[in-house]
C-alpha cells in the first residue's frame, strides 16, 4: 500500500603505510559551462540561499549510539545544521537541510515538516531532512530509544533539546528562503578510498590487506558527488559534497562531526563566506577502516576535502535553471509482526537492548496498541534541470540502492540516504538474502515491532523511485 504526500594518538607506522595505499582521484564531467562568475550577456536564473546554526548540545544529551550510555565530555569541534534553499527561474523552490545528527527519528522530522509548510507554504516534496548518521551527536526523541538506560533526567533532557532542534530547524529553513538571490550550480565528480564494506572484510584483516595492495571484497561506492552554488562574479556561496559511509571513525565522548565534520571544516577554512554541505549517500554498510583514532578522522576528512577541491579545480557542468520535485510514502512490510508470547520470552533475554525493546513493547500491548503491519517509508525524486536527479531515501540503506539507481538513471543521480527518518537498516534483496547485522533479526534495535523486513522492501522502493523519477522527468 503507497500513501501519497503532494557521528588522538600518534599513528602507528602501519598507518602511515595505509596512507600511502588509499588514493584519491578525480573523475571529471563534461564541462557545458565554465568555472567562475557567470556569463556578462546571461543574467541568472537559478536562485539559492544558504543558511547555517550551530547545534552542539549546551546540556548533558547523551551522545547517540552504539548501544550505550554516553555523557559527554567535551567539545572537539562543533555540531552543525545547514540548509540550501533553492528557486528555479518559474518559482519552484525546494530546501535540502544537511545536520551532524546521528539520526532524525520520524517524531522530529514531522513537526519540521508542518512548522515550515505552516510558516513558509512548502509542501513536503519540496523539503528533505539528511543527517550524516554521525556518532559522536546527541540523542534525539526516540530515536534507538532501547539502546539506552531509562534516566527520568536523562529522557527529560532529550525531550528539552529535540523541541529546540525543531524550532531551530524550521527557523533555518526560513532563513535560508529569506536569503535567496541570484546564483548558478555546477556539477563535478570526485572519487574518495577509505570507505571498506564491513560486511565483506574483517575490520581486524583490512590493515594488512590495505599495506600489501590486496583489493578489498564487497561493493563500495566510492565516488564523491559535488555541487557548487556560485554568486554573481564567482563567489562561491555553497559546495553540497556526499560520500558513502559510516561516520564512525570514533567511539569515544566528545562532541565532533567524525570525517564529515573534519571535511566541511576544512572547506569552509579554504573558502571564507562558503558553506560547505555533507550528505551520506548510502553507507548503510559501508565504514572507514581502519579507524578509532582522531588522526585517522582527520585524515579521512582531509582525503575528502581534497576529493572536493579537485573537483573546484575542474570545468563543472552548469545545471539548466528548472526544478521538480516528487514525493511518496511507500508502506515496507515486516516478514512477521512480534507476538506478546515472543515478547514476553524475550523480557529474559541477555541482550538487554532487546529486553527493553520487548517490555516496552509489552506496554504498548497492554494499552491497547495493534501493531502495524508495515511501516511508512520516504521517498523523495528531485530533478536540477536535466543535468541533476537527487533521490533521497530513508534511513541506513545499504550501498546497493546507490549503485542501482545510477546505472538505471544515469550521469548526474544521487542517492542519499538518511533522509527524514532514522527507521533501521534498508537491506536490498542480496542484503536480506545474506541476512547478517544489516539485512538480519534486528530491527527490534530501532523500535519496530518485528525483527525482520519482508523480502521484497528493494522492489517496493525501486518502484516507488522510478515512479517519482518518471513524475520529475516529465
Amino acid at each position: 500500500m503507497v500513501r501519497h504526500a503532494a557521528p588522538s594518538c600518534r599513528l602507528p607506522r602501519l598507518f602511515g603505510i595505509v596512507a600511502l595505499v588509499v588514493v584519491v582521484s578525480t573523475f571529471v564531467i563534461p564541462d557545458t559551462g565554465h568555472r567562475a562568475g557567470f556569463a556578462a550577456e546571461t543574467a541568472p536564473s537559478w536562485k539559492a540561499g544558504v543558511a547555517k546554526a550551530v547545534v552542539t548540545p549546551e546540556t548533558a544529551v547523551w551522545l547517540a549510539g552504539y548501544g550505550t550510555k554516553r555523557p559527554p565530555d567535551g567539545k572537539l569541534h562543533d555540531l552543525w545544521v545547514k540548509a540550501l534553499a533553492l528557486e528555479d527561474e518559474r518559482g519552484h523552490r525546494a530546501v535540502l537541510i544537511t545536520s551532524d545528527f546521528q539520526g532524525v527519528p520520524r517524531s522530529m522530522s514531522d513537526p519540521v515538516f508542518e512548522r515550515v509548510q505552516k510558516r513558509y507554504g512548502l509542501q513536503r516534496h519540496q523539503i528533505m531532512f539528511t543527517f550524516s548518521h554521525n556518532h559522536c551527536g546527541p540523542r534525539l526523541g526516540d530515536d534507538l530509544v532501547d539502546y539506552y538506560p531509562v534516566e527520568a533526567e536523562q529522557v527529560k533532557l532529550v525531550e528539552e533539546y529535540t523541541a529546540l532542534m525543531v524550532e531551530k530547524v524550521a527557523a533555518l529553513v526560513g532563513e535560508s528562503l529569506a536569503n535567496l538571490a541570484p546564483a548558478e550550480l555546477r556539477l563535478g565528480a570526485g572519487t574518495a578510498t577509505f570507505a571498506v564494506n564491513r560486511r565483506n572484510n574483517r575490520e581486524a584483516d583490512v590493515p594488512a590487506l590495505l599495506a600489501k595492495g590486496t583489493p578489498l571484497a564487497g561493493p563500495v561506492d566510492h565516488s564523491v558527488p559535488v555541487l557548487t552554488v556560485t554568486r554573481p562574479g564567482g563567489a562561491l556561496a555553497a559546495v553540497l559534497f556526499g560520500y558513502a559511509c559510516h561516520p564512525t571513525t570514533l567511539n569515544f565522548t566528545t562532541w565532533c562531526g567524525d570525517y564529515p565534520g573534519f571535511a566541511q571544516r576544512e572547506l569552509e577554512q579554504a573558502h571564507p563566506g562558503a558553506s560547505a554541505m555533507f550528505v551520506n549517500t548510502c553507507g548503510g554498510d559501508q565504514n572507514p577502516l581502519p579507524r578509532r583514532s582522531v588522526d585517522l578522522c582527520r585524515r579521512y576528512g582531509h582525503m575528502l576535502a581534497t576529493a572536493v577541491e579537485d573537483v573546484l579545480k575542474q570545468p563543472l557542468k552548469t545545471v539548466t535553471p528548472a526544478l521538480k520535485t516528487a514525493f511518496e510514502l511507500v508502506e515496507l512490510p515486516y516478514l512477521k509482526v512480534v507476538t506478546r508470547e515472543e515478547l514476553t520470552a524475550f523480557l529474559r533475554d541477555g541482550n538487554p537492548i532487546r529486553a527493553r525493546w520487548a517490555a516496552r513493547m509489552l506496554r504498548k500491548l497492554d494499552a491497547g496498541e495493534a501493531f502495524r503491519p508495515s511501516y511508512p517509508y520516504p521517498v523523495h525524486a528531485w530533478r536540477l534541470g536535466g543535468e541533476m536527479l537527487v533521490i533521497g531515501l530513508g534511513a541506513e540503506s545499504v550501498v546497493d540502492y546507490a549503485l542501482r539507481f545510477k546505472k538505471e538513471f544515469g550521469a548526474g543521480t544521487w542517492v542519499c540516504g538518511y533522509t527524514d527518518d532514522m527507521i533501521a537498516y534498508i537491506p536490498s534483496r542480496r542484503v536480506w538474502e545474506e541476512g547478517g547485522y544489516e539485512g538480519g533479526s534486528n530491527l527490534f534495535e530501532y523500535g519496530r515491532p518485528a525483527l525482520r523486513w519482508g523480502e521484497d522492501v528493494e522492489d517496493r522502493i525501486a518502484a516507488t523511485v522510478q515512479k517519482l523519477v518518471n513524475q520529475v522527468r516529465q
